[in-house]
């Protein structure tokens, strides 16, 4: 089969903590949802919090979600994730994550999100910040899930949700 790389479906990593409060959760799983409906791949860390909120909103949606998890187990996964990848390298899995993704969204986060941010800005990866680590001028900063996948959609050059 040969496919041009214009035919390829953008992939979003949405990445935060894995233990979450209602609100960061809420916010994730509509992040989720919108790129979902936008036709996005949804891939995350695969596991709860953060992760788990924008795998549900995809899945919600009819969304392909993907975990990249830190373990060996595929069944570590969280129960949204359609494609889980173990890849037994703990936390270095956060560099697989950004390399796989078009775009990111941080949304809330801890010392793993912080690593993910990084790997993402040394890569020059579309990143955008909604309640997360404000660090650099090229993360864009959202107030909301609809602004933050619009200003990911518009970086990546795809149609707005």
């Amino acid at each position: 089969m040969n496919v041009s790389h214009d035919s390829v479906v953008k992939i979003a990593a949405v990445i935060g903590a894995g233990q979450a409060d209602a609100r960061l959760r809420q916010l994730a799983d509509e992040v989720g949802e919108r790129l979902a409906r936008a036709g996005l791949i949804v891939a995350t860390g695969g596991l709860g919090g953060v992760m788990e909120a924008a795998s549900a909103g995809a899945a919600r949606a009819g969304g392909v979600v993907v975990g990249i998890l830190p373990g060996p187990s595929t069944g570590a996964a969280n129960p949204y994730v359609q494609v889980p990848i173990a890849t037994g390298i703990g936390e270095a899995r956060n560099a697989v994550l950004v390399n796989t993704a078009d775009g990111l969204i941080a949304i809330g986060g801890e010392y793993g999100t912080l690593s993910e941010i990084a790997f993402a800005l040394k890569a020059d990866k579309p990143i955008v910040a909604l309640d997360s680590w404000d660090l650099d001028e090229r993360i864009v900063r959202a107030s909301s899930p609809a602004q933050a996948v619009d200003a990911l959609l518009a970086r990546l050059g795809a149609d707005r949700a």
